[in-house]
């Protein structure tokens, strides 16, 4: 059987999001007196505390998310590929490609990399915001509504994140509002190209 791009493009994306939401709960959970409040994201991948720059690297979480984070970022890649194919939108195709890129970056380069694991991690959460404001292009309404104010909160997020301004959620918590609304637009994303365009039924 064969599958269109778009349908692969969805596909990919549905796999890729979906082990790391269900990884992430692992890697959270095995990892001793993890807070999502006060802990950062990437914490589970290694935990380093600066200025000092001393770092603790907790198994198997570290080797769980690390690794589920390669796997997103390397099909969500893929899937920039067959979604150029299968629409032919340059700039989209680039802003999915270049949030694949910087998970697979954040997963290669843990928080003992220093600044390189930051500036995946940013590549990732900006990114992954902006295409998911213009799949508005592609998708049908009310999902291209529906993208255009889930990039837009995980961007501004982003921007109250980087400020310093966590609205009483912790670093890890303000962090997870960034990741849930592109994760969540990820999700029905892939749901509408897998489930494709399919032609109106003829009146009998």
């Amino acid at each position: 059987m064969t599958y269109s791009p778009q349908r692969v493009a969805g596909t990919l994306l549905l796999v890729g999001l979906a082990q790391f939401i269900l990884l992430l709960q692992v890697s959270e959970d095995l990892y001793p007196n993890y807070s999502t409040s006060q802990n950062y994201i990437s914490d589970l991948g290694a935990t380093c505390k600066f200025p000092s720059g001393t770092c603790t690297v907790v198994q198997p979480s570290a080797f769980i998310f690390n690794s589920s984070l390669i796997v997103l970022g390397i099909l969500v890649v893929i899937s920039a590929y067959f979604l150029q194919k299968a629409f032919g939108q340059k700039l989209f195709s680039i802003l999915v490609l270049l949030a694949g890129f910087g998970a697979t970056g954040v997963g290669l380069f843990p928080e003992t990399t220093g600044i390189i694991h930051i500036a995946f991690a940013f590549v990732t959460f900006i990114f992954m915001g902006l295409a998911a404001i213009m799949s508005y292009r592609i998708s049908q309404s009310p999902l291209n509504y529906v993208s255009i104010i889930l990039g837009t909160l995980s961007l501004v997020d982003l921007i109250l994140f980087v400020t310093g301004n966590n609205l009483g959620l912790g670093v890890g918590g303000m962090e997870r509002m960034i990741m849930y609304p592109v994760l969540v637009w990820g999700l029905a994303f892939a749901g509408f190209l897998i489930n494709g365009f399919p032609e109106p039924k003829s009146s009998p």
